[in-house]
């Protein structure tokens, strides 16, 4: 069974850094997309950032320059970088991937920033 998993979430300081993982287990396929997605409470889900296998990436205009997405070689493995995290960055992080055309999601990992 193919699934999506994410980790590296945690509580951290205002200014703090914290590098998710998301991968993908189960599948002899690699992705053809990886996202990482945050949903705050009461808000609606937002994309955070994105890679494809060729390579380019897109964020969020919330978290550029703070944030970086990357990949491993197998495209199987997501992380992202975060850095200079603020409150409002407090969120529920879900990692979203592309396998033969199939849309996953894991089951989110807690990022919270507090002092």
């Amino acid at each position: 069974q193919v699934q999506v998993m994410e980790s590296g979430g945690g509580v951290v300081q205002p200014g703090g850094s914290l590098r998710l993982s998301c991968v993908i287990s189960g599948s002899i396929y690699s992705a053809t997309a990886m996202s990482w997605y945050r949903q705050a409470p009461g808000k609606e889900r937002e994309m955070v950032a994105g890679i494809v296998s060729g390579g380019n990436t897109k964020y969020a205009d919330s978290v550029k320059g703070r944030f970086a997405i990357s990949r491993d070689h197998a495209m199987k493995t997501a992380y992202l970088q975060m850095n200079s995290l603020q409150s409002e960055d407090t969120a529920v992080y879900f990692c979203n991937a592309f396998v033969r055309g199939h849309s996953m999601w894991g089951q989110g990992t807690q990022v919270t920033v507090s002092s």
